[in-house]
């Protein structure tokens, strides 16, 4: 049995491979190294996969955010050891996923737009070059947390429109106080900040919001895919909610500055599966 997983800041998907050719599929809660302690996962592991495992694992193949480090690679790999001590490891980014799940064995650039950004040149084979991903606090274009973000700055120093503004309260009748505990003092505030995302999505007939995403993709598109070498060369992909739910604007900005833009999915786990299906 082969085990795949997808794992972004706010949810996991997994995948389970028999040798007799069936699929176990699960989702859980996300995990970062960079952000969580090592036990999280484990708990996951626990609760969402033992229960499915109905013979020998002999690999498993976790694509994840916050792997980028070799200790963070070695911790995840040694909490799977712990559950499947004869199982081969392999830990990648979740850019590695998203290249082998947009561009194939062609090269070009893959991208990630779900709670957090990502970028690389994917030559066909491996990550060639990725610009510097600095995280949700500095950076994280484009992403669900940096219009969150965004959303909110706007709102409490109110810059969005009053109108709109009284629609948010309604929705989310947060306080400043209660706002920068969730994002200073409690767990995952990325998702936090994301999940503000679905408001921005369900009016984007507001001029505000629409303003409001277009510019996050311009800083998307200019501080990470226009960095590469020749990016006029080659096709850019994307893979993630973000992406795929506002992926009309995504297209009209990639226009308007020149790029083209090829494959837009929600999640890389499909196309993983078929990649890893040679394996057994």
């Amino acid at each position: 049995m082969i085990i795949i997983a997808d794992s972004g800041s706010s949810k996991t998907d997994w995948r389970l491979l028999s040798t007799s050719g069936q699929v176990a599929q699960a989702n859980s809660l996300g995990f970062n190294p960079y952000y969580e302690p090592i036990h999280h996962l484990q708990r996951i592991i626990q609760e969402t996969l033992v229960p499915l495992v109905s013979e020998p694992v002999t690999k498993v193949v976790y694509y994840g955010t916050g792997v980028s480090s070799e200790r963070n690679q070695q911790s995840v790999k040694d909490m799977f050891r712990h559950f499947f001590p004869a199982a081969a490891m392999e830990v990648g980014w979740d850019l590695l996923a998203a290249g082998r799940a947009l561009c194939g064995r062609e090269p070009g650039i893959a991208c990630i737009l779900g709670t957090g950004s990502n970028s690389c040149f994917f030559d066909g084979e491996k990550i060639a070059h990725n610009v510097a991903n600095l995280g949700w606090i500095l950076a994280d274009e484009g992403s669900g947390v940096y219009l969150g973000k965004r959303l909110i700055f706007d709102y409490f120093r109110e810059n969005m429109p009053p109108a709109l503004a009284a629609q948010f309260r309604a929705r989310f009748p947060f306080t400043r106080e209660e706002v920068l505990e969730k994002v200073y003092q409690q767990e995952k505030p990325g998702a936090f900040l994301a999940s503000f995302s679905k408001f921005i999505f369900q009016h984007l007939h507001e001029p505000y919001c629409y303003r409001l995403v277009y510019q996050a993709f311009a800083d998307f598109y200019e501080n990470n895919v226009m960095k590469y070498p020749h990016w006029q060369s080659h096709k850019v992909h994307f893979v993630g909610s973000v992406a795929f739910y506002f992926s009309d604007i995504l297209r009209q900005v990639a226009n308007d500055k020149g790029i083209t833009v090829k494959n837009i999915l929600e999640a890389p786990i499909a196309g993983l599966t078929l990649y890893h299906q040679k394996d057994l």
